[in-house]
């Protein structure tokens, strides 16, 4: 590849900062971030997009639409928002790597070659809910207070507040409780199958 002075003269410039970059991340972190993450503050970009204090919104993930979030709420990398029918995401709550939400689809567009239109309906998460990672939430669901949804859910009906759901479709497999204070008890169904492929990751990021 052909370069001119200056643009070799940009190339070192760039190495040199990933470099210190990387090297201030892994001290102070003990993790390596794909360079653009260092770039940006994560909490810059959430009151940017939010107005809220605390909002954390990783640099590899996209919003679009009208997305409200409340504060000191986390969503992590890789995740895509899809706000076009407008999406409502609570306070203090955690959504995971790769977290796919959704308020359109384009079934039956494609079904009728075009006659049909888009679907839309908008997504409600309520606060204090866990979002766990690789999660999936169609179009038109509600997610109540105090949540968890297990890693690789995909949730297609509404969950009461309180309420913990994993597998593919996501069903109930528990309960949370707040006990005295602030401490919280996640409880589980005694008759609840295993979640597809989410028996040790419910709660992981």
């Amino acid at each position: 590849m052909d370069l001119s002075d200056e643009e070799k003269r940009l190339l070192d410039t760039l190495r040199s900062l990933h470099g210190k970059l990387r090297d201030h991340t892994h001290a102070t972190y003990q993790r390596i971030n794909p360079f653009y993450e260092d770039l940006f503050e994560w909490k810059e970009r959430g009151k940017y997009w939010s107005g809220e204090d605390g909002v954390t919104i990783y640099n590899s993930t996209t919003l679009a639409g009208k997305v409200d979030i409340g504060a000191h709420t986390w969503i992590g990398p890789f995740c895509s928002i899809d706000g076009t029918a407008g999406i409502r995401i609570g306070r203090h709550c955690s959504i995971s790597v790769g977290t796919q939400i959704l308020t359109h689809d384009s079934v039956r567009w494609c079904l009728s070659g075009g006659v049909e239109p888009y679907d839309y309906a908008p997504v409600s998460i309520g606060d204090h809910c866990f979002i766990g990672s690789h999660a999936v939430i169609l179009k038109g669901v509600t997610i109540g207070n105090a949540c968890v949804v297990g890693a690789g859910a995909v949730v297609t009906s509404d969950v009461p507040s309180n309420t913990i759901v994993a597998g593919v479709p996501a069903r109930r497999i528990g309960r949370t409780i707040t006990r005295e204070g602030e401490r919280v008890q996640l409880v589980m169904d005694d008759n609840a199958p295993p979640p597809d492929d989410a028996r040790s990751e419910s709660t992981q990021r």
